[in-house]
């Protein structure tokens, strides 16, 4: 499939997603005064991503297809990552929980990645090809943060999206 093809595929199969829908915080949180919200961990609702090896999403604010503001998780199973790819806004990203493993540019080389354990942050730029997830024997979370509407281009050319390494 021609690489702009396998681009617009993803980024209509991503618009799609429950996970990246225009929703309330994962529920509806009670009511608090001046407009705050609180999202507990328990009242998250996670999404499972098509053909990634078990990686779920979940949007905790906004949407990532609408204008604005939205936060993200997403927790990859361990051995899981993507395959280069790009965002078309800046993004945060926080390391919630476990080892999160991330490269930049368009050679995928777990091996040559940086391991980011929690708490640790890491800026992509708009159109910053990147590959990520966890490459070790644990789980990793994290929080990703940004401007909306996102859309995602896949760089790696023909293959799967998401693969497992050992």
């Amino acid at each position: 499939m021609p690489s702009r093809l396998r681009a617009l595929t993803f980024v209509v199969l991503l618009a799609l997603s429950p996970a990246f829908a225009q929703t309330p915080p994962a529920q509806t949180p009670p009511a608090l005064p001046d407009g705050f919200a609180i999202v507990k961990p328990e009242d998250i609702k996670w999404t499972t991503v098509p053909n990634s090896h078990g990686v779920q999403m979940a949007t905790l604010y906004g949407s990532t297809s609408k204008p604005g503001l939205y936060v993200v998780r997403v927790h990859f199973p361990a051995h899981v990552m993507d395959m280069p790819h790009a965002h078309s806004t800046d993004r945060h990203v926080t390391v919630i929980s476990g080892t999160w493993t991330a490269g930049t540019g368009p050679t995928f080389d777990p091996g040559k990645a940086t391991r980011l354990k929690a708490g640790s942050y890491m800026f992509h730029p708009a159109n910053g090809v990147h590959w990520d997830g966890a490459a070790t024997d644990e789980d990793a979370i994290v929080q990703i943060i940004g401007m909306g509407p996102v859309t995602t281009t896949q760089t790696h050319g023909t293959g799967p999206d998401w693969v497992e390494v050992k």
